[in-house]
């Protein structure tokens, strides 16, 4: 009997879904208070769905896979498990069309000049120069540029190709094209055939002077650790718009606060921050050319759902010895 334990509150026929995988597999549900593991308390489980928190390494003796409940992997990295041969798999793919639509209702905030619509709605009249002044910029034609060609930046770069843009991307390997991970049926670019040219990351730079957009999608690693910094920042177009679906703490914000005022690039949208809640002192907040959103792009109503669907098919190959979908490169960090 394979014991799985959940910290995440799903509702029962969530769970039923789990343990129809296997007659051989006992599904126990737990809480955690503030995602704290409760001091003293062992368990025998081999499998752990975590929500947030994970146990302790002399409280979990059997522990030999985890399933996190995120994308992102980072908060493992301060644990002890991280240096472990516990295997860790993430959320990868769930989110990605939730993120996707996100990242295209800022590019048509940015498009079509909301921001203007909403200062001139709130003097209660139609300027003179309405024309000039809110001209929409057509995407098609435009080029986008995706930093992080993963399965975030797979279903961005499928819905601007139906808006007629050009998609440039950067990968880590950039021979690799095929996705290999937990993919929702009919998103994506599973082959890697619908972005018009891949750059090395190391030719970042090089890519984004194309780009009118420049959406990030990277996670946060010792590498990444504000790779968008100034450098970056003045290769872009004066007329780009950034936009940061990925992680904070990948851009440096007090280089970013200065690009939008001096004029370096047209705007950004920011949606994850280096330290969240924003704090009340970040020069982010005082300006005029910035969206700020409360990392809330990856949220789903469909989340949980998919979630399991995702876990259940891992546990199915768990148990059949089968490679798991997501496993986390720990020297990569993701």
């Amino acid at each position: 009997m394979t014991k799985v334990l959940f910290t995440a509150p799903f509702p029962d026929h969530l769970l039923a879904k789990i343990r129809a995988v296997s007659k051989e597999v006992e599904v126990v549900q737990t809480k955690l208070e503030r995602g704290r593991w409760p001091e003293g308390q062992v368990t025998d489980a081999e499998v752990y769905y975590a929500l947030n928190g994970v146990p302790p390494l002399e409280l979990a003796p059997n522990l030999r896979w985890i399933q996190g409940h995120w994308a992102g992997v980072d908060h493992l990295r301060e644990t002890p498990i991280w240096d472990t041969g516990v295997i860790l798999t993430s959320a990868s793919g769930i989110g990605v069309t939730n993120l996707a639509q996100f990242v295209l209702a800022q590019m048509l905030h940015w498009a079509n000049r909301m921001g203007a619509w909403h200062k001139a709605q709130a003097t209660g009249q139609w300027s003179s120069d309405r024309w000039e002044k809110f001209v929409p910029q057509e995407l098609r034609g435009l080029t986008l540029g995706i930093l992080g060609y993963g399965s975030i930046g797979r279903e961005i770069g499928r819905v601007a190709k139906t808006l007629g843009m050009t998609v440039l991307a950067t990968k880590r390997n950039a021979r690799q094209l095929e996705d290999n991970g937990y993919r929702i049926l009919g998103t994506g670019d599973p082959m890697g055939e619908m972005v018009d040219r891949i750059y090395p990351t190391e030719a970042t730079r090089s890519m984004i002077k194309e780009c009118d957009y420049v959406v990030c999608t990277l996670p946060r690693t010792d590498n990444t650790y504000h790779f968008i910094n100034e450098d970056m920042l003045r290769a872009m177009k004066p007329e780009s718009i950034l936009i940061n679906i990925g992680r904070g703490g990948v851009i440096k914000e007090d280089d970013l606060a200065k690009a939008l005022k001096k004029g370096w690039i047209r705007g950004a949208s920011l949606d994850v921050f280096e330290v969240e809640p924003l704090p009340d002192s970040s020069p982010l907040w005082q300006l005029d050319n910035i969206v700020l959103t409360p990392h809330i792009g990856g949220f789903t109503p469909a989340y949980d759902e998919r979630m399991t669907d995702l876990f259940a098919e891992n546990l199915r190959r768990y148990l059949a010895g089968e490679p798991l979908l997501n496993v986390v490169n720990r020297e990569l960090g993701y």
